[in-house]
């Protein structure tokens, strides 16, 4: 398992944040979906837990069957997505990713928002030395995302709220701008698969870095369409493009459903700790055998995989 903690700060109270969180990620979900592919919202509903209240729960599947590089082909199925499930006690949340044809594969997420500029260092009581954890600070205006997401109305180093006033983030913003949030994500990426894990996880965790910068330079610059609405009215919002997106991607017959919970004073309903992106489709160099080095005659000559079991309707 490869553990890391991610720091992203934004100009914003986390307060403000809870709406345009909820906001981004509706909208981020149904620009990413097509027919046959995307996010499918499977359930949205109240949740009860005995230690953080009252917050919400909601199951997702990521269909991604196109979008797979050349090279995963080979032993993905046709019919492929990754399951999200989410526990949402704003400002705490949990998300968790799995596979259902890797077992061995999951990604755990936990998050706690804070008002400042990120400098609660041991936000999650972690035993000291019980893990090896790094910590990476990723600034959405600085830091270099793919260049394949990168839009000039979606680039915080460029854009200017015209309702807030904030923005253009210019260097040194986390320490002079006010307010400043930030969101603490620990993020355990485990593929418990021999001869790959170490590399495997290396490269999830490059890709969970590229998602965070852009979902959340698109929570900020995306601040003028959510930043007058209501709770009420961004859950409106939310379920009405989920039921879109369902339907977008080919489910003509919504299978999602959603109510509202009242918040507790100090706590919040939120939705998952953070958008959905695309697979990218280049071949990550870990996947590329070198040429010059012998086969090990212990080697399987073929990878084993579980067959996909349709689910039961």
């Amino acid at each position: 398992m490869l553990l890391k903690e991610y720091r992203i700060c934004m100009p914003l109270s986390v307060e403000e944040y809870r709406i345009g969180q909820l906001y981004t990620i509706s909208k981020h979900s149904h620009e990413e979906s097509h027919t046959g592919e995307g996010v499918e919202v499977v359930c949205n509903k109240p949740h009860m837990d005995p230690v953080h209240g009252e917050g919400q729960f909601t199951e997702k599947r990521v269909h991604l069957s196109s979008k797979l590089p050349s090279w995963a082909y080979a032993v993905v199925p046709r019919l492929f997505y990754i399951t999200e499930k989410a526990w949402n006690y704003y400002p705490y949340t949990i998300t968790e990713y799995t596979c259902s044809f890797l077992p061995k594969f999951s990604i755990h997420i936990e998050t706690k928002y804070e008002d400042n500029c990120g400098t609660n260092e041991n936000i999650f009581v972690l035993e000291k030395n019980a893990f090896d954890t790094e910590v990476c600070f990723l600034d959405i205006a600085h830091d270099d995302i793919p260049e394949r997401h990168y839009r000039i109305s979606e680039d915080p180093g460029i854009f200017s709220s015209t309702k807030t006033g904030r923005g253009p983030l210019k260097k040194g913003w986390r320490e002079n701008d006010n307010p400043v949030m930030c969101s603490y994500k620990l993020v355990a990426v485990k593929f418990e698969v021999w001869g790959l894990q170490t590399r495997v996880e290396q490269f999830v965790h490059k890709v969970i870095r590229d998602i965070l910068l852009v979902g959340h330079r698109q929570a900020f610059t995306w601040v003028d369409e959510w930043y007058d609405m209501s709770m009420e009215e961004v859950r409106e919002f939310e379920r009405r493009i989920q039921r879109a997106t369902n339907e977008k991607i080919g489910l003509l017959t919504p299978t999602i459903s959603t109510q509202i919970v009242p918040p507790m004073v100090g706590m919040h309903c939120s939705a998952s700790s953070g958008p959905s992106t695309p697979v990218n489709a280049d071949s990550p160099e870990f996947l590329s055998l070198p040429k010059d080095r012998p086969r090990k005659t212990s080697a399987p000559d073929t990878l084993t995989l579980p067959e996909l079991k349709e689910a039961a309707n």
